[in-house]
């Protein structure tokens, strides 16, 4: 096991990118209400096709066909807990995967309890903040509601820990991507700040990293092409926008254009 994360390479990414941009994963997206907007236009930007399917019910059944399920507990409540639980067995039954963001566990005992229901469930990739990550492995973090306080690299041996005992791959989001599954440790930079400031980036990286599972079975390369593909956007954006508002219809455009070019390292 190598202690020190190596830089995920662009020449790596680009080939995992070009793969993914010949195909159009429809993505059954279960995330919170704040974001279903901003994450359904990031999935239609880079060429995927999303879906909110909230009923129990049909979840269920549509966990099914779709190509990849995300599990984003936000805003979460009992009748949604249920169509997560329903959509992530009938995923994992039809062979499908599904991809868990871990929102503001930790802090509240509803959702923490429910994240770790789902955890043996096999998640086929984990994205979070650092204070979540650490908070799944029952360890004090220092999160504030949706928000991190803790660094993403002091989160490399609580996320390592994870991906090894549940086989799935972890992402720690921040100011530096680590990806891990618990043995392989890459870096991935880029981005930039004013990510923070608008309201849905790390989730929709989360259904991004859910399209990208949908094809292939190099889980720890389509992690962490998503988070290259999306910290290459935010970086062109950024050098676009004069601040939040311009942000965002700046990085919906960047994410089309890397599509479009099929490569991440303009």
């Amino acid at each position: 096991m190598n202690d020190l994360p190596t830089d995920f390479s662009a020449a790596h990414a680009a080939a995992v990118f070009h793969d993914f941009s010949t195909a159009s994963p429809l993505v059954h997206c279960l995330t919170n209400d704040v974001v279903q907007s901003f994450t359904a236009n990031v999935l239609l930007a880079l060429g995927a096709s999303p879906a909110m399917v909230v009923d129990p019910g049909e979840a269920a059944q549509f966990a099914a066909l779709a190509d990849a399920l995300l599990i984003n507990v936000g805003t979460l409540e009992s009748t949604r807990a249920d169509a997560m639980l329903a959509a992530v067995h009938s995923a994992n039954q039809a062979g499908k995967p599904w991809v868990l963001d871990p929102v503001a566990v930790g802090g509240l005992r509803f959702r923490t309890d429910f994240v770790r229901e789902l955890l043996p469930c096999k998640p086929a990739a984990i994205r979070g903040n650092a204070s979540e990550v650490i908070a799944l492995t029952g360890l004090a973090s220092q999160g504030r509601g949706v928000d991190s306080l803790d660094a993403s690299i002091t989160a490399i041996p609580a996320a390592r820990e994870l991906a090894a005992r549940w086989s799935t791959v972890v992402a720690v989001t921040g100011e530096v991507d680590y990806v891990t599954d618990g043995v392989r440790l890459w870096a991935v930079n880029g981005g930039h700040p004013v990510m923070t400031r608008v309201v849905g980036t790390g989730c929709a990286l989360s259904a991004v990293v859910a399209a990208f599972c949908a094809r292939g079975e190099d889980r720890l390369s389509q992690v962490a092409t998503a988070c290259a593909v999306m910290a290459r956007a935010g970086e062109q954006a950024a050098a676009q926008a004069s601040g939040p508002g311009s942000f965002t219809p700046a990085f919906l455009d960047a994410l089309a254009r890397l599509r479009q070019e099929a490569q991440i390292c303009a």
